[in-house]
């Protein structure tokens, strides 16, 4: 399966750098998406989202909480790859 990898914008402005899949919602408010191996973006500085409280690389979140989702540049792409498979 093919790796998608975007930027997602969230509402608070932070920019996670992240593989994504869209998930089934048991109930409305239930998270509906899964974040594998977020990276937060930070000027030119990627580190890993939520490092501070958690070692999971799988996150859900609600796509409400998602401003909105972009195609990264290729250099950003193979940055985040060297971090999240090293």
């Amino acid at each position: 399966m093919e790796q998608e990898i975007k930027i997602l914008v969230l509402v608070n402005g932070d920019l996670i750098i992240t593989q994504i899949e869209e998930v089934a919602a048991l109930d409305i408010g239930d998270p509906n998406c899964k974040m594998i191996s977020p990276y937060r973006i930070e000027g030119e500085e990627m580190s890993p989202y939520l490092s501070n409280v958690t070692d999971d690389i799988e996150i859900m979140i609600c796509s409400d909480k998602i401003l909105t989702l972009v195609e990264p540049h290729k250099s950003l792409v193979d940055s985040y790859l060297k971090l999240a498979t090293a």
